[in-house]
């Protein structure tokens, strides 16, 4: 029998922050206000050269050093995103050409928040299918150019970053245990993004109403996400044949820290058991899990042989929870230096548009 261990972590963040002081001076608000209602002090805003799919990329070559495995290796990469660089190509296949994953399958998952534990879940079934050995997750994000600055309710909440994970084939107990995946559609309207889809092209009148901005309901999500993060982290544990009591974290979504602690108290778990980051990042969605992971593997909080819960939520509306023990890294025979492959990446790269571009000219002539 083959499990899926989490074998590899790394995340990557734009240096850029926007204090809740910096906010105060945009709009009608303050420090006090967004820290009582939100627990969010400080998040990270992308530059004009950072996208989701470099910050992927930086966070992949982290995740893949510690793994200890080749670009190459790589079978498999979702990646979760609710801000892509484009509706296609999927930024998953920007990553796979950055990285040199040159075996790879790639594709974007869109599960909004819930998106990482999703697309952790579907790595670990086809691991353990045998379909695969090695996988890339990535929950990569800059929400930041979706929102609307003017509108207090949605600025506050929203930051950028990327983390991602290592999935790895052994016939070694561990790993993923157990996963639910849920949704309710009929929630949709509560956290939506309306434009920029088939639905709402861009217009003028698109933009004029605002439409490509974050519309959000947020007593709504909050009373929705208070309900669903206790009820799935029970219903993985239950599937895995374990208790509150057997855990030794539960990483959240960081969304709210008021929401965290809601979910505490259902658990009726010490908020210490918690990881929560949420104070200095704010809500990087599909990122947000994975960016307190790797902090908390960081700071010797997470080790091996630990049962972690991680539980989310999102627009769709979607929630889920997932279950693992963590073990770390698979022995290793040399060391690898996955970075290095970057430059061959970018030649390979190179040369497969040129192949392209001789195709064109061989088979325009011959029509």
């Amino acid at each position: 029998m083959l499990y899926a261990h989490i074998t590899g972590w790394g995340m990557s963040v734009p240096e850029t922050v926007l204090t809740n002081d910096d906010l105060s001076k945009m709009i009608e608000t303050n420090d006090a206000w967004i820290r009582d209602h939100t627990g969010i002090r400080e998040r990270h805003i992308a530059g004009e050269n950072q996208f989701p799919s470099t910050l992927g990329v930086e966070a992949s070559l982290k995740a893949l050093e510690v793994a200890n495995i080749r670009p190459t290796d790589i079978d498999l990469i979702i990646c979760s995103t609710s801000s892509p660089e484009y509706i296609f190509p999927a930024t998953a296949c920007l990553i796979q050409d950055q990285l040199g994953a040159s075996k790879a399958g790639a594709f974007d998952l869109l599960a909004a928040c819930s998106g990482f534990i999703y697309a952790v879940n579907m790595a670990a079934q086809a691991i353990r299918s045998g379909s695969i050995k090695t996988a890339l997750v990535i929950g990569s994000e800059t929400l930041s150019r979706f929102v609307d600055w003017k509108d207090r309710n949605t600025c506050i909440l929203f930051g950028d970053g990327a983390g991602a994970f290592v999935l790895q084939a052994s016939d070694q107990p561990g790993g993923v245990l157990s996963a639910v995946m849920h949704s309710d559609g009929s929630g949709g309207e509560s956290l939506s993004l309306p434009a920029g889809g088939s639905h709402y092209p861009a217009t003028e009148e698109t933009i004029r109403e605002g439409k490509h901005y974050i519309q959000m309901d947020g007593n709504k999500v909050f009373r929705f996400a208070t309900r669903v993060m206790g009820h799935a982290t029970k219903e993985a544990l239950d599937l895995a044949g374990l208790t509150t009591d057997d855990i030794q974290w539960i990483i959240p979504h960081q969304a709210n820290y008021r929401i965290i602690e809601t979910a505490a108290k259902y658990l009726k778990m010490p908020l210490d058991k918690f990881i929560i980051n949420v104070d200095r990042y704010g809500n990087t969605s599909t990122a947000s899990i994975p960016i307190a992971t790797v902090e908390a593997v960081g700071k010797g909080l997470i080790k091996s042989g630990d049962k972690i819960v991680l539980v989310g939520f999102g627009a769709g509306l979607t929630w889920g929870a997932l279950v693992a023990e963590w073990t770390g890294p698979l022995p290793i025979e040399h060391k690898v230096h996955p970075g290095r492959y970057r430059v061959w990446a970018r030649v390979r790269s190179i040369f497969n548009r040129l192949i392209r571009i001789v195709e064109g000219l061989i088979w325009g002539r011959n029509s």
